[in-house]
């Protein structure tokens, strides 16, 4: 069943899936900066133990999942119903993922 033209709208809202790809690469770079942080600060990678045998590895996964989450609700909701400019914005995610990626190889990690 297709809806009548007149209640079709010229222009959906792009929001919701800007949000949700500008919070994948935000939780992308969150989870580059944590391993970095938690190879490189003994008392933060400590803390980052949430599961004895996977080590670090389990806090810094899980609190990148936690950022990835939060941030995606908290624009969703700020730009449900709204068009955003949809270039800038995949751009900016498209850089922190790549850097966030950059990040968890050693050589790369190895910098800071």
């Amino acid at each position: 069943m297709s809806l009548p033209q007149d209640s079709v709208p010229d222009k959906l809202p792009n929001g919701p899936g800007a949000a949700a790809i500008l919070a994948a690469g935000i939780g992308s770079f969150a989870l580059g900066m944590l391993a970095v942080l938690a190879d490189h600060v003994a008392r933060f990678g400590k803390m980052m133990i949430f599961y004895r045998p996977t080590g670090p590895l389990s806090g810094v996964t899980t609190c990148a999942v936690l950022v990835w989450l939060v941030v995606w609700a908290v624009l969703d909701r700020s730009w449900r119903g709204r068009t955003v400019r949809a270039r800038p914005l995949i751009t900016a995610a498209m850089v922190l993922l790549l850097l966030g990626l950059l990040l968890t190889f050693p050589p790369f990690g190895d910098l800071f």
